[in-house]
């Protein structure tokens, strides 16, 4: 039998850490229960010490997820470790990732530590994680620019201690893919202990190379744990992603020999929820996912898949949760079929209330457009989720008038802590006019740094979906909105880009 290949997702805490990606309690909760129904085998939920929110998250994770195993990462002291131990308390399986940085660049500037100093911290931490919990990973942040035989030193003594998992993070996207696999292979030929461990690999696309040096990792290297997320979701260029690393291993099952358990006719699922709640739009030609990664616009590739799929198609669409199907429901049908539907998608509702709530807006959606898509569904499920949350504003009406020649005037009406508001104004356009409308009550102060629609189905008739970026005192975050009236969606976003302006929760920025 073929050996497995551990697939751990990050998207949660290296993913969120990607700016404006931050996600509310229910959201990641919901996310971790399609990270589960997808069969990934390591869900990294969070950084628990960075802040009482992200420990809250942790905990709540913990508490429903069963079948995959829940990491907390904490960096190399006994505070940080005791406090992941315990938000990871209530998991079924549990797992500590600790780290510390091993480059000498980074000890020197960042750490203000020696060698010596840095060694005898990692080994120590090893040691006290290893006391709470059984399962230990250990990561030497940087590790790819580190010293090689201190890095050897490092690894001998963390895996002595206890460490479970050793994870060799490429942090700053450095490596290429024949190098990056020779290293991970000369790390475990010359550490003695090296078979006592799973060796990981946590690679970062800044030179756009993360999958391949994660596979190279793998092939050449042995490795047989690859760190990722969905879409490759994560800071600066992001991370290895996930459906990419998946599909990759099963469809070249001849050259890696690795067996997979990941469900992969949830990918395509997982990714859209993963952007619909973060507001990070996948390209068009995104590997697996995009809206193209199955299209065939050559006059010959048409003709060659007509006859045969496998003439231009290396895998099925259908493997990964596409179909051309339309969703049949419409005005006319039942709750049965809707919340049937939402198990299909995997979108777990907390509730029957939920269900009701939610299927109360799929007629009103229904009364407005002929055909209603997936993506349709999970917007307007991501939707109620938002309101949810008794966040400080939430949208009620807009009116607007725009005319050629004059200056379009917007009224916006919403709550703010649960008292009704007006905001009136005009602006360079409707969406203009409505925003500043808002800001008229609320004076954020924030700056607009990004502002994107995108049409979710495709059609006229399609909701459009808006993504608002904002940011204020160094903090940045993505507020989405969807509705048929891109006007509508436009005033959606701004208020859920506002709420999460209110959130205080302060984040460490940790890379691992």
């Amino acid at each position: 039998m073929a050996e497995k290949l551990i697939i751990f997702d990050t998207t949660l805490r290296d993913g969120e850490q990607s700016p404006g990606a931050s996600m509310t309690r229910d959201e990641k909760l919901r996310i971790a229960r399609q990270l589960e129904r997808l069969k990934v085998d390591v869900i990294e939920a969070g950084f628990p010490a960075s802040s009482n929110g992200d420990f809250e998250c942790v905990q709540a994770i913990a508490n429903v997820i069963k079948e995959s195993t829940v990491c907390g990462l904490s960096r190399a002291n006994d505070r940080d470790i005791a406090r992941a131990a315990e938000a990871l308390r209530p998991a079924a399986r549990a797992r500590i990732h600790t780290f510390i940085a091993t480059s000498a660049l980074h000890m020197e500037k960042k750490l203000r530590m020696t060698p010596d100093q840095v060694f005898e911290q990692a080994r120590l931490s090893v040691r006290f994680a290893r006391n709470l919990v059984g399962d230990v990973e250990f990561s030497p942040e940087d590790g790819y620019r580190s010293d090689v035989d201190f890095l050897c030193r490092v690894l001998e003594a963390a895996i002595s201690e206890g460490a479970t998992t050793i994870n060799v993070p490429d942090t700053v996207g450095y490596a290429i893919p024949e190098l990056y696999g020779n290293f991970i292979r000369t790390l475990r030929e010359r550490i003695p202990n090296s078979d006592k461990a799973v060796w990981s690999v946590h690679c970062h696309n800044d030179l756009g190379m993360a999958v391949a040096n994660s596979l190279a990792g793998v092939k050449i290297g042995g490795a047989r744990q690859v760190e990722c997320t969905i879409n490759g979701l994560g800071e600066r260029a992001g991370n290895c992603s996930l459906e990419e690393i998946v599909m990759a291993v099963k469809t070249r099952k001849d050259y890696f020999g690795l067996e997979v358990g990941v469900g992969a006719r949830h990918i395509l699922a997982t990714s859209r929820m993963v952007s619909q709640t973060t507001g990070f739009v996948i390209q068009p030609n995104k590997a697996v996912v995009g809206a193209n990664a199955f299209a065939h616009a050559s006059g010959i590739h048409q003709d060659g898949v007509l006859k045969a799929r496998d003439t231009y198609e290396i895998m099925r669409a259908e493997d990964v949760g596409w179909t051309n199907n339309k969703i049949v429901l419409g005005k006319l049908s039942g709750r049965n079929a809707f919340k049937q539907r939402l198990q299909e998608l995997g979108v777990a509702m907390d509730s029957e209330a939920d269900i009701n709530t939610a299927f109360a807006r799929f007629k009103e959606l229904a009364d407005r457009k002929s055909d209603i898509f997936d993506e349709d569904i999970l917007a307007l499920v991501s939707d109620e989720s938002i309101a949810r949350d008794h966040e400080k504003y939430m949208f009620i009406s807009l009116a607007q008038h725009s005319e050629t020649g004059e200056r379009p005037q917007a009224t916006v009406v919403f709550t703010a802590q649960g008292k009704e508001v007006r905001g009136e104004s005009d602006g360079n356009g409707p969406v203009d006019a409505s925003l500043k409308a808002i800001e008229t009550h609320v004076k954020s102060g924030a700056e607009m740094v990004l502002y994107s629609v995108n049409a979710i189905s495709g059609s006229t008739e399609s909701q459009g979906e808006v993504t608002i970026r904002l940011q204020n005192s160094g903090r940045v975050v993505n507020g989405v909105g969807a509705d048929p009236d891109i006007v509508v969606a436009s005033a959606k976003a701004y208020l859920n880009a506002l709420n999460k302006l209110q959130s205080k929760s302060d984040a460490v920025a940790a890379q691992g």
